[in-house]
């Protein structure tokens, strides 16, 4: 009689588990809400940018961002083009543009990932976020509009390597979201090597001949 609960309480965190986006230790998740708490009385940007007009001349301004906050655009402004080198066009103008497309791609994506990941993310970006986190744990001196792509590069590849599991994960979170949004996409299916769907799923499928 009490095997049933049990293995559905099993079940029950292992899709929790799965479900879970950014995944941290007890002491890791105490540690992101502390600082998501502290970046919020800080000052920090945390509510939705809104119309992109109000950040950046390269954003299409009909587009109304719904969960990046104007500080999180600046952090991905910073690491896009350490996490995308040698995939992103080399003209300096496209290459922005190309970002902003990113960024929408990025925000419309976490907006999908429900209300558990969206926290997990928000925790995540409130430490990058906020200064005395970035310094300690990033080891980012200046604010990201300011950091070079040799500065994220560097960062990126020093969470990566961590044995903290909260940094590499942070790292992982960071690097899926960015590459969904950016190889996601048509126009970049082919730095992948994926040609694309069959011609008989295009004519066959309506969600293909809506898109």
């Amino acid at each position: 009689m009490l095997d049933k609960p049990q293995n559905q309480t099993a079940d029950n965190k292992t899709g929790q588990s799965r479900r879970s986006f950014l995944k941290t230790s007890f002491g890791g998740a105490l540690l992101l809400g502390t600082i998501s708490v502290s970046a919020g009385l800080s000052g920090c940007a945390t509510a939705p940018a809104g119309r992109v007009s109000a950040v950046g001349s390269r954003m299409n301004a009909s587009y109304q961002f719904q969960f990046l906050s104007k500080d999180d655009i600046a952090l991905f402004e910073a690491l896009l083009p350490a996490m995308l080198a040698g995939a992103l066009p080399e003209e300096p103008n496209q290459q922005q543009f190309a970002i902003a497309d990113t960024l929408e791609r990025i925000d419309q994506g976490i907006v999908k990932f429900g209300a558990p990941n969206q926290k997990e993310l928000r925790k995540l970006f409130d430490l990058l976020n906020f200064a005395p986190t970035r310094v300690t744990l990033a080891r980012v001196w200046s604010d990201w509009p300011a950091v070079t792509t040799q500065e994220a590069d560097a960062f990126l590849n020093r969470w990566r390597s961590s044995r903290i599991g909260l940094l590499n994960n942070g790292y992982m979170a960071l690097s899926k979201i960015t590459n969904v949004a950016f190889y996601g996409h048509e126009s970049h299916w082919h730095l992948t090597g994926y040609p694309g769907p069959p011609a008989w799923m295009v004519d066959s499928l309506p969600q293909f001949q809506n898109a």
